[in-house]
């Protein structure tokens, strides 16, 4: 067995000693035998060339290919390694925590393929490559001993192919005890399919607990689905404000509904709430913000800046759509001029977007301004599309005018 950080960036040669350039990467098809059948090179000039494993000679102790060989593709069912599963989020059921995969072991007997994953600290130390008879003499000099924590791929299953996404197979009681908003930005990164089918491991309450970690987006496709009592029970352990924000995006009669399952406890504050909404944010909305397409340059966004807020009093946040001008991040200025020109905008935008409704409180928009520490919130309809802004001095002035 081999480790992949052992043969990362190692030389590719022919058989009759030719460079072709450096292994960058394995292709693995995702299923329960996770056969690798392309690798990655990347040569001299900088092109990515895939080719298949039936031209791979060796690959343990220097890596050789046949000098007649044919570059391919990525098809279906195929996940790069580096890409899809190196560094990626894995549920530990045994340590009850999320955990990363810090180096992936291979099995280069007959065929090559991928044996399991390693999320212990040996895995960082052999990718960083920091080993050595002197390093490891300080180390048992120190008493740290560094032990490999492997996960066998049985163990371990693609989440979602499209994501490359993995999750340990097993489900146990164990999921407890691993922090709700751990388990809420790891559902976040899959479909509304697959977390339901996840929260119906958990507890009400825990599951509960998750939902409220997650963006209101995703809340609102996951009640979308929940049938009315099971989303009244989740209702009743959310705080009162996150679930007025909730219901306040689905229809009025999916809102009864779910509101006529409810006891009197927990329907009390929230009609409060709702009644509070009849007071509605429209006359606190400025349309002084900036849209930009997800697939702009920073360039591009810099370019639209000075052409288009030149009249602006001040400009907090770039908001940016897809092509269906729904809204699908957000990034600060800062963060912008921290990139390159040419990167696009949709590698560092934050996806999570914090937004409110035209039927959303005062209450609860100044409450999501402290929680979140944003100084404005864009309003959105019912297609996710952007109708304006409702900034911190808006409130400020709305507020000192109601005790003037």
């Amino acid at each position: 067995m081999i480790y992949f950080s052992e043969v990362r960036k190692k030389k590719v040669a022919t058989e009759d000693g030719i460079t072709v350039g450096i292994l960058e990467d394995l292709i693995f098809l995702a299923s329960d035998n996770p056969i690798v059948t392309k690798i990655v090179i990347r040569n001299n000039v900088g092109q990515k060339l895939i080719i298949s494993t039936d031209y791979l000679q060796r690959i343990n102790n220097g890596i050789t290919i046949a000098k007649e060989y044919l570059t391919s593709y990525l098809e279906e069912n195929e996940l790069y390694l580096v890409k899809n599963l190196l560094d990626k989020q894995i549920i530990d059921i045994k340590g009850s925590k999320i955990v990363r995969v810090n180096d992936v072991a291979l099995q280069d007997k007959d065929i090559l393929s991928i044996a399991g994953v390693d999320v212990g600290i040996l895995g960082i130390v052999r990718r960083l490559r920091i080993g050595g008879e002197g390093f490891y003499k300080i180390l048992r000099f120190l008493n740290v001993r560094l032990t490999s924590s492997f996960l066998s791929w049985g163990d371990v299953q693609p989440l979602e192919l499209i994501r490359g996404e993995v999750r340990l197979k097993k489900k146990e009681e164990k999921l407890e005890r691993v922090r709700p908003e751990d388990l809420a930005d790891y559902l976040e990164k899959t479909n509304v399919i697959n977390a339901r089918k996840f929260l119906k491991i958990l507890d009400t309450e825990k599951a509960a607990e998750v939902i409220s970690n997650l963006n209101i987006n995703y809340q609102t496709s996951l009640f979308k689905y929940f049938k009315s009592d099971k989303a009244a029970k989740f209702i009743s352990f959310i705080d009162p404000d996150e679930a007025v924000d909730v219901l306040l995006t689905l229809s009025k009669k999916k809102r009864d509904e779910i509101i006529g399952f409810l006891e009197e406890k927990a329907r009390t504050p929230i009609d409060r709430l709702l009644a509070l909404s009849r007071n509605q944010i429209g006359n606190l909305i400025t349309t002084e913000y900036l849209v930009v397409n997800s697939g702009d340059t920073v360039r591009q966004v810099l370019d639209q800046i000075r052409k288009q807020t030149t009249d602006f009093a001040s400009l907090d946040y770039v908001y940016a759509v897809n092509k269906n001008q729904e809204l699908v991040g957000v990034f600060s200025l800062h963060e912008l001029i921290l990139q390159d020109y040419e990167s696009p905008v949709y590698k560092f935008m934050t996806q999570n977007v914090i937004v409110i409704h035209l039927t959303s409180p005062l209450e609860i928009v100044v409450k999501k301004m402290l929680k979140y520490k944003l100084y404005a919130l864009p309003v959105i309809d019912i297609d996710k599309r952007i109708q304006g802004i409702v900034t911190l001095d808006d409130i400020n002035s709305s507020i000192l005018k109601r005790f003037a």
